[in-house]
């Protein structure tokens, strides 16, 4: 059935995060960050920010961190970011 699903969102072009519980993230210089299909966040500091997703734990470092416009689909992270890091769950390695 699951393989099913995934030959017609195929064919209808649909991107994988929609069907999938993969993380996008998108980066907008080095100001803002958009995170879609996210679990909660871990940890929130103004210089690290952990956000737990189905596939691991998003590290986000830098300064004046901060959490905006979050929804149950998405989050926006603004602030100066330096890096960012993917921890991926036991089971995805």
């Amino acid at each position: 059935m699951k393989k099913k699903l995934r030959k017609i969102d195929q064919l209808l072009e649909m991107p994988k995060e929609v069907y999938s519980n993969e993380p996008k993230i998108t980066l907008i210089g080095f100001h803002e960050m958009i995170i879609e299909n996210f679990k909660g966040i871990i940890e929130y500091e103004e210089y690290l920010i952990r956000i737990n997703t189905y596939i691991g734990i998003i590290n986000i470092n830098g300064y004046e961190l901060k959490l905006e416009n979050m929804t149950n689909d998405d989050l926006r992270v603004t602030g100066k970011l330096e890096s960012f890091d993917l921890e991926p769950n036991s089971e995805e390695e």
